[in-house]
């Protein structure tokens, strides 16, 4: 009789990583459901481990762990407009909608739940974690404008703009992801140069932008 074969090695994670982990279980279970319809027993099962030990990791329950799971979704979200600042304005406003696009992809019909909370998980800790993904997007869009010191109305201007990337990507959700990821970009990029013009005819910072922004034969 052949000796039978090794089990393969079994490794402890770390606290870091069975954190990550449940995370990530988590993280791809509120991508296709809202967050009230999400157990931690569904956690666990998709995690491969038991109730007992995501509370040991959450024992604040459910509300712990999708807020985690939130601020997880959060540092995506903000690394998607902190790109180097290089090459023309546009095109580096494009690539950030590239990634943000392919997050909302990714996320499915998770992503209002992610971005907005469900009615039954909302509080003010999880708004403010979306405000701070809100802020920090308009600080990144500000630095690449390479403006020293911002002054009101263009930074309403960022910041309107963004509030409407939020919302197309969520109507191009319902829409079942119409029209193509790379046309919504385009639109909005356009909408992008189309609210700075607006605001350049009272705003003479913005007007300033608008002029850096032309072709450079126009």
């Amino acid at each position: 009789m052949s000796p039978a074969a090794p089990s393969p090695a079994y490794r402890r994670l770390s606290v870091e990583e069975r954190r990550a982990q449940l995370l990530d279980a988590a993280l791809s279970l509120f991508a296709h459901r809202a967050p009230e319809e999400v157990s931690l027993d569904d956690v666990a099962e998709a995690a491969g481990v038991s109730r007992p030990l995501v509370y040991r990791y959450f024992p604040g329950g459910k509300q712990q762990l999708y807020e985690a799971a939130l601020r997880s979704a959060a540092e995506e979200l903000r690394h998607c407009f902190d790109a180097p600042r290089e090459g023309p304005l546009l095109g580096r406003l494009g690539g950030a909608l590239d990634r943000y696009l392919a997050f909302v992809d990714s996320h499915d019909a998770g992503f209002t739940a992610l971005l907005q909370g469900g009615s039954v998980v909302e509080t003010s800790r999880t708004s403010a974690i979306v405000d701070g993904v809100r802020r920090a997007a308009a600080e990144h869009i500000l630095s690449h404008l390479e403006v020293t010191d911002p002054g009101p109305w263009l930074r309403m201007t960022v910041r309107v703009w963004i509030t409407a990337v939020e919302a197309a990507s969520l109507i191009w959700l319902d829409e079942g992801k119409q029209p193509p990821a790379a046309d919504l970009r385009d639109w909005l990029v356009e909408e992008f140069t189309a609210v700075l013009a607006a605001t350049a005819a009272r705003d003479e910072q913005a007007a300033e932008l608008v002029r850096r922004l032309a072709p450079a034969d126009g």
